[in-house]
């Protein structure tokens, strides 16, 4: 039986491969406020600016590649049972190569209704008004927004107890719930943090080692630890 890998990932493993993130220019994304283009309030005031601002993204994704941080955590699963929890929208880690990705805050290459939230269909082309389900109800990007439930959360939490190990790689820790998600870890589990800028973590009974580096850098590195374990 492998050992059981269970991985966080934040924006920061993303942004080397090119993706934009709002924190990188003063909550900014696209110069929007995140409250315009990532909220429901924001998507009644203004559909077109909301599909508009999430074209431009689904447009983008299409022309980066994974980086060797998201190779490295696709090549693990030769040695361990790797089960990625992320909290970006992109398909970077799919790309990689990894078979098992829980995305906490929907996906960018998704759309679904605004009545039926089962109702969801892959999209990679631009989002439009008059864009409907089949009872005429207009779609949305498959995004949980700031203030939606987050519906992926129950599974997230069932697959972080399962961890032999934990990683976290490139989040601020700042964004809940899902930076409560290593509080579910059994005690004994090691927890290991990658980030150039780590957050200071409180209340942690784990063993926690910080590597301060980026992703490409530190998940390489965390390789060659984690197999010297095997």
């Amino acid at each position: 039986m492998k050992k059981k890998l269970i991985v966080l990932t934040g924006a920061g493993i993303s942004a080397e491969s090119g993706i934009k993130t709002f924190r990188d220019a003063d909550g900014l994304w696209e110069g929007h406020d995140v409250m315009e283009v990532a909220s429901p309030e924001g998507w009644l005031k203004n559909k077109e600016l909301v599909l508009d601002f999430y074209n431009q993204r689904r447009r983008q994704l299409q022309t980066v590649e994974p980086n060797i941080g998201h190779k490295t955590l696709a090549k693990l699963e030769s040695d361990f049972d790797v089960h990625i929890i992320t909290q970006n929208v992109d398909d970077l880690h799919e790309k990689a190569g990894s078979s098992k990705v829980l995305h906490l805050h929907g996906e960018l290459l998704k759309v679904r209704s605004t009545k039926n939230e089962n109702y969801i269909l892959d999209w990679n082309l631009d989002l439009n008004i008059g864009d409907v389900d089949p009872n005429g109800n207009q779609l949305r990007p498959h995004i949980v927004w700031f203030g939606e439930a987050v519906p992926a959360l129950e599974q997230a939490i069932e697959i972080t107890q399962q961890a032999d190990y934990f990683v976290i790689i490139g989040t601020s820790m700042q964004v809940y719930p899902a930076a409560g998600l290593l509080h579910y870890t059994n005690k004994n589990v090691p927890i290991f943090y990658i980030d150039p800028k780590p957050t200071t973590i409180y209340d942690l009974a784990n063993l926690l080692e910080i590597i301060p580096m980026n992703a490409t850098e530190g998940v390489p590195f965390l390789q060659e630890k984690l197999v010297s374990y095997l």
